[in-house]
Order: C-alpha cells, then sequence, then structure tokens
C-alpha cells in the first residue's frame, strides 16, 4: 500500500470537525495559512479527549484553527494559552475566537515565543509545538519547565516533508541549520530521561512526549 492511498483511506473513514471548524479551515486554507493536516486534527482530537488536559499550552496560533479545536473537543474546563508572533495572524486569530464564543478559554499572547515562555509560570499538562521548525530546540528548556509530570508534549511536522530522513548534504542549502536542528531535538526528546517518546508518521510526523519524571 502506497503512502498516499494509505493516507486517502483514512481519510475517508474521517467524521471531520464541527461545521464551524471546517468554515475557520476552509478560511484558512484559502488565504494560504499553513493548518495542520487532517490526520494531525484527528490524533489532536484523540489526545485532548483521552487525556482531558485542563491547561494547555500552544506555540504557534496562527489563526487559531488548533487553539479551537483544541478548546472544542477538550474539558469544558480547559483553559488554552497561545502564542502567535505575526500581527495578521493574531488579529485573524481573536476574531475567530470571539467568533466562537472562546475569548475566555482561550488566551492569546502576542510576540515572539522565545521572549514569552520564560514569562509563563503555570504548569501545563499538554503543550503543542507548531511553531517555526528551527526554534523547537531553543524552546526545549522553557518546554520542559512548563511541562508537568504526566503532561503530553505534542511536537508537530517533525519530518519536514520527508526532508528529517536525508543526509543534510542531501537537503538545500538554506533548509540545513533547520534540518540539524530538527534532527537534534528528536535526539533530544527521544533520549531525555524525563520522557518517554513515539514518533508517529501522521500527517508531516508528530513526536508524541510524556513526561515520566
Amino acid at each position: 500500500m502506497t503512502a498516499e492511498r494509505q493516507t486517502a483511506f483514512i481519510r475517508s473513514l474521517d467524521q471531520g470537525n464541527t461545521a464551524f471548524l471546517n468554515e475557520i479551515e476552509r478560511e484558512a486554507r484559502e488565504a494560504g495559512v499553513p493548518i495542520i493536516k487532517p490526520e494531525t486534527q484527528r490524533l489532536l482530537r484523540f489526545f485532548v479527549q483521552m487525556r482531558k488536559p485542563l491547561t494547555i499550552l500552544e506555540i504557534g496560533c496562527a489563526v487559531g484553527f488548533s487553539a479551537l479545536l483544541m478548546s472544542e473537543y477538550g474539558p469544558p474546563d480547559c483553559h488554552i494559552t497561545t502564542i502567535e508572533n505575526y500581527d495578521k495572524r493574531i488579529v485573524k486569530a481573536r476574531e475567530n475566537f470571539r467568533r466562537a464564543g472562546r475569548e475566555e478559554k482561550i488566551t492569546l499572547l502576542e510576540g515572539d515565543a522565545a521572549d514569552i515562555l520564560p514569562k509563563i509560570e503555570r504548569p501545563c499538562d499538554m503543550i503543542f509545538m507548531d511553531a517555526a521548525k528551527g526554534q523547537y530546540l531553543s524552546f526545549l528548556p522553557e518546554v520542559m519547565r512548563l511541562l508537568s509530570v504526566g503532561g503530553l508534549l505534542l511536537s508537530d511536522n517533525v519530518w519536514q516533508e520527508g526532508d528529517i530522513l536525508e543526509s543534510r548534504y542531501a537537503v538545500t542549502r538554506r533548509d540545513r541549520t533547520i534540518h540539524s536542528r530538527m534532527r537534534e531535538y528528536l535526539y533530544q526528546i527521544t533520549h531525555d530521561e524525563r520522557l518517554e517518546t513515539v514518533i508517529l508518521p501522521v500527517g508531516d510526523g508528530v513526536a508524541s512526549s510524556v513526561r515520566i519524571l
């Protein structure tokens, strides 16, 4: 079975999201805003319903689709803090949160995650990493500080469209730094004794890590 056929079959079984989330996704795709792939959406829904996190931190909000999805399928008393640095996306995310009536359940922090993360004090039951791929490694110390024991860290797009499987010399020169940083990030989260990590071939690759110590 080819990867394309496998993906198509899995997508054919998905019941999809709510009509409102589908609308937000359509608008984002039409505007060229990157949205998590359908398979990753299903995985995210699965985890928030299974683990029922009360505090979620999202690094990389874009227009708010993932935050809204987690808020929709998470427990009623779940609160999400999400970070975004791009002005135009911040405006759209706030509009989407207002349209969804989720302004009280989702807090959007504006600015660079590198500056914001050290200021966050509340421990998190779940962290969803979906920001600039070259920054995952630099965010990791703060992520580990914030992640509760028993908490879940999900890191999206770790395959980098397949580039991560290639030698650094097989990727374009401009992508080599990101390639090496992501490989180091994956090494760190799979060799850190505080984490139990599995890398899932879902969407563009999702690393799922549980903090055990």
